[in-house]
This record gives C-alpha cells, structure tokens and sequence, in this order.
C-alpha cells in the first residue's frame, strides 16, 4: 500500500485549540470551524490585552495545526523522504510583491520561484506523477518554528542570514546582493546627526526580524559606551516592513529600519520617506532560503537550483525586476479591490460548502482551477462558468439547478454536483471524508464511470483503492495521462494558499487598524 499524501485536508479544518485564561476568556468554533477567543466583557485592560494576546496566540497556533492536518504527522527527513512523500513545502508570508493573492490567483515572487523550483525537482522525472511544491504562508514568527518541528521544508520569505538564525538552521548560499539594513525616518522623525542619536530613542520592530538583532547588538555597543540603549517596541508579527513605512509617511512613526532595496520601490507610493544611508545597523547582509540542519540531499538540489536563479542571473533579475524594481506598488500598495472582490465570492462558495458539507475554500480552489473563477468562461464542449458545469448536468434531476449562467447559481449547482459524486459513489465506510473529496474531485474532472474503472485497476494492481494520492493517482497517470493528476494536485495547492492567505490577510488588517493605518 502507498503513503498517503492528504489523510486530513478538510479534517484540518475542525482542529481547535483553546488558550488564555479560562475565566476570562471562552474558545468556540464559527461557522467554517474556525476557533475563536471570545473576550469576557467583565475583563479589565489588562485582562482584555491578555485575551487580545490570547486570540492572536490561537490563530497562530491554528496555522500549525492546520499545516500538520495536510500530513499523516509533521516529518523532518531530508529530501529523500520529501520525495516518498511527493511534496516539498514552502513556507512563506503573505506580502505585496513577495507572495500574495490576486482574484484568486497566487501571485509573487515566491510563487514564481516555488513553480521554477518545482520543474528544476522534476527536471529527470518521466512520471506524469510530479513531485510538488507546495506554499504555505505563516506568521513571521513562525517560519523558523514551523521548519524545525517539521511542518515545513524549505523558508521563501526574505530571510537574512545572521549568526543567530545559523545556530538554529542551515541557509542556502545567499540569493541575494550585499543588502544593508538602513534608518527610514518620516515627517514626525527629530533630527538625528549619526546612529549614535538613536540612544535613548524608541524603535519599533517585530522581535522575529534580523532587525531585532540588529538593534540589540547596538544596545550592546551603546551599553559598552556608557550610552542609554535604544528602547525597542516590538510590533505585531502581521506587519510587514512596508506597513511599517507607511506608518513611517503618515507620522505614525518616526521612524522604521528596513532592508535597503525595499526603500526606493515605495517612495513611489510614500512620499514623506527619507532614507538615511548614513544610519546603517547591518551592511553586507545576504538573503537565503532556510532549511532544517543536515539536509544535504535538499542543500545539493537548492544550491544548485540557487546557482541559475539568484539575483544577478538572468533569471533571478527578471523577477527582481517584476516584483521589485518594475512592480506597481501604487496600483498593489494595499489596495484589496481585487481580494475583496474574492472574498464577496468566498460567499457563495461558503453558503454552500455548509449547505452540503464540503470545505469552501477547497470547493473555491476547484472554482480557480476550473475557471479562473471567470463566470464568463465557456468551453469547447459546452461547460459553463466558474464551476465549468454542463447545462445538462446542472438540470439533471439529482442536481436540478436552474440559470447556472447567474454565478451563485454556478457555484451551488457545482458544490451540489460534487457533493452528489461524493455521497453516490464514494460514501464507504473505509473511505475517511477527505478521501471521499479527492476521489469525487478526480471524478468530477474524469466522470464516475472512468473513477469507477480506474479505482478497480488500482486494487488489482496492489494500490489502496480508496485513497487517491500516490495510490489510485499513479493508474490515473498510466491509463489517462497528467490532466487529473494536475486537476487534483493543482486544487490541493490552491486550497492550502487560501487557507493561509486569508488568515494572513484577516489577522495583517486587523494589526493595520490597532496600529492607525487605513484599511483601504
């Protein structure tokens, strides 16, 4: 019998743990099985700073139990074992230009490298059975956390390499230029003459970042000098270095310390910044991806990769260019016209999903996968709309949707449809809830009567018949070809980036607000 890829993908969604004080605080779930913190109104500031703590600790800790839901458990082998398993994840954090969504779509340059990094994996496998690169966006403060206990592979988020960072994990020869991290100051900023008029000053800065470490091995120098340290005000770990510049422009901040490349792109947006390149905490720095200690299969094949895709090669500079230099960060800077117009979608697709127990935003990553979520989208042989549905499938007396031109209708006709394949061909009480799912998608893009056949070939061939990744997926391949085994594969990805891009989002607007910036 193979391994089992996915044994928990929707399950995941029903993990919940509860944190903060019992008395004050309750845990409960919402209607996606989300667990929340439920303040208690009798609670003084100090106890509701504790649950407001609480609540951001939970989503946190969902993050991670969600990603260990996507495996039979966390695993730390190197990259023989991420082989076996047929994945190697990424783990990444949701920003503009470095990884984010747009209508629906995973965007960036952590995306476009990850879909590079997957074929340079594949570059010698003749399979149609690809191994896969999977994106899974965290917390900053939870990157490395996540890679050690094993819920990740790889980090792809801009990480410095610093002597602190190397005595947890391995990085991979640098990506990057000599990068320098350098004082940005705004409108509300005093004068500063040199770095040595930072002593006494107040800093804000998320404890996770090589700034931290930066500004702490300054208290040192200042403590060393008789001088009064830098007073440091740790941030939420939702903002991210260009939430912090624009905190910066509006006066909100003084001042703010970033990596040097990433100051000129938004003066095109903020236009009260004022780099100092005189005011530098770190020079030299270089920028890598993390990975978990002794690993040298997965260093042999990232360096390698690293070699022909770093800044400074044609490629690398390509997408230096498009995500950094070139970027729009006007029309991008924290406009979600396009994701609110995601979310309006998200809607339906969750109105449904309760309404015949399928996880939204997986039937939502079928929808990308089908369309594009383009309602307008039509097919050669007649399929319809965001779901691509048949209009004669859609009246079928098992489904009985009505108009599946008018996109609501679209989606309940579809979640209906794949609910029905679901119930009528794979509901066997071998068969776990995720499994079922899998199978009735393969059998939504395939027919029943092929899934039907295929799942017998797999059982006499010796494969789990009831399990689809690397069972009854690898007799797809051979008897059909790579459209399944990309359909399947394909929502998988999309349903763990939205999982993680809508937290992200959710918990980044929500830091915004608390911090004084508009939520645009």
């Amino acid at each position: 019998m193979k391994h089992n890829l996915t044994r928990s993908i929707l399950l995941a969604m029903l993990l919940a743990t509860g944190c903060g004080d019992s008395q004050t605080t309750t845990t409960t779930q919402d209607d996606t099985g989300n667990a929340s913190v439920q303040a208690d109104s009798r609670a003084g500031p100090e106890q509701a700073e504790q649950q407001e703590n609480a609540r951001e600790a939970l989503i946190i800790s969902e993050t991670l139990r969600e990603i260990d839901g996507l495996f039979p458990e966390p695993h730390t082998g190197d990259l023989d074992t991420m082989s076996e398993l047929g994945v190697v994840r990424v783990l990444t954090v949701y920003s503009t230009g470095q990884y984010y969504i747009h209508r629906g779509e995973e965007r960036g340059i952590t995306k476009e490298i990850a879909v590079l990094f997957e074929r340079f994996l594949n570059r010698n496998n003749k399979s149609s059975v690809k191994q896969r690169v999977l994106i899974v966006p965290v917390a900053r403060n939870e990157l490395i956390p996540a890679l050690l206990d094993g819920r990740g592979d790889i980090i792809m988020a801009n990480l410095s390499i610093t002597p602190e960072r190397q005595q947890l994990i391995d990085f991979s020869d640098p990506v990057s230029k000599p990068v320098s991290e350098v004082l940005v100051t705004g409108p509300s900023a005093p004068q500063l003459e040199s770095i040595e008029d930072l002593a006494g000053q107040v800093v804000h800065v998320r404890e996770s970042s090589s700034y931290k470490e930066s500004l702490d091995r300054l208290n040192a120098q200042f403590t060393a000098q008789g001088k009064n340290e830098v007073k440091i005000e740790p941030v939420s770990e939702f903002l991210e270095d260009e939430d912090l510049l624009e905190m910066v422009n509006s006066g909100l901040l003084p001042w703010v310390v970033v990596d040097n490349y990433k100051v000129h792109p938004w003066e095109e947006v903020f236009h009260n910044l004022t780099p100092r390149p005189d005011i530098v905490l770190n020079a030299g720095g270089r920028i890598a991806w993390g990975m978990r200690p002794d690993s040298p299969l997965l260093a042999e094949e990232v360096n390698a990769f690293v070699k022909t895709h770093k800044q400074g090669t044609l490629v690398g500079n390509v997408l230096f260019n498009r995500y950094v230099k070139n970027f729009d960060w006007e029309h991008n800077a924290f406009s979600e016209d396009d994701f609110a117009r995601f979310q309006a979608l998200l809607e339906h697709f969750k109105k449904y999903g309760k309404m015949y127990e399928v996880d939204y935003l997986l039937a939502a990553a079928q929808g990308y996968q089908e369309s594009r979520l383009d309602q307008g989208a039509r097919s050669a042989a007649g399929a319809i709309g965001i779901m691509q549905l048949l209009p004669s499938t859609a009246s079928d007396h098992n489904i009985a949707i009505e108009d599946i031109e008018q996109a609501e209708n679209n989606i309940h006709a579809g979640i209906k449809y794949l609910s029905f394949l679901r119930s009528r061909y794979f509901d066997e009480p071998d068969i776990d809830l995720t499994e079922q799912t899998l199978l009735a998608l393969a059998a939504y893009n395939l027919g029943p009567s092929r899934m039907i056949n295929l799942r017998k070939k797999a059982a006499s061939k010796g494969y789990d018949h009831d399990i689809w990744f690397d069972n009854v997926e690898l007799v797809a391949a051979t008897h059909v070809g790579r459209e399944p085994v990309q359909y399947v594969s394909n929502i998988y990805k999309y349903y763990v980036a939205y999982r993680g891009a809508l937290r992200d989002v959710t918990m980044r607007r929500k830091a915004r607000a608390e911090a004084g910036i508009e939520n645009n």
